[in-house]
């Protein structure tokens, strides 16, 4: 019988303190913000799927296609193909497939760039009701990004 009186008093104790924390904060100005027409402002630390780097000064992709980037992938969802124009120094980017379904956002293929020419996206608002529409051209978006 005493168990029972001591179970009743914790759980009326239980029932003041969450009716205190309701009670506290019942009066403060909510956290929402009204989504489509104001947003928060992103970390400095937001990863967002990967994007291309361009070069500043010539205008074209920091990517060497040298597929340290897809060898370091752990889900396997960076297929890149790349060719060395003639005349050229060093090898072009061809094409660069991101598979951001499968897509950990670990960060390695960023890290193991030599070249720099990875980054993460601010890209946070991403739906879509087909998963091909998450398979994603990078070389076609960086082209897209420079033309804005």
């Amino acid at each position: 019988m005493w168990t029972y009186f001591k179970e009743l008093g914790q759980g009326a104790w239980s029932l003041l303190v969450g009716m205190w924390i309701t009670l506290r904060f019942a009066f403060q100005r909510p956290v929402t913000v009204q989504y489509p027409y104001a947003s928060l402002q992103l970390p400095a630390r937001f990863r967002g799927h990967i994007r291309l780097l361009l070069d500043e000064q010539t205008g074209q992709h920091k990517c060497s296609a040298c597929m340290a980037c897809e060898r370091a992938c752990p889900s396997g969802c960076i297929k890149l193909e790349g060719h060395k124009p003639e005349g050229a120094t060093k090898r072009v980017v061809k094409t660069y497939t991101l598979d951001f379904t499968t897509c950990s956002l670990c960060g390695l293929c960023v890290e193991s760039c030599n070249f720099d020419a990875l980054d993460f996206s601010k890209d946070f608002n991403l739906a879509a009701f087909k998963k091909e529409e998450f398979i994603m051209d990078l070389v076609k978006r960086a082209e897209q990004e420079r033309k804005k």
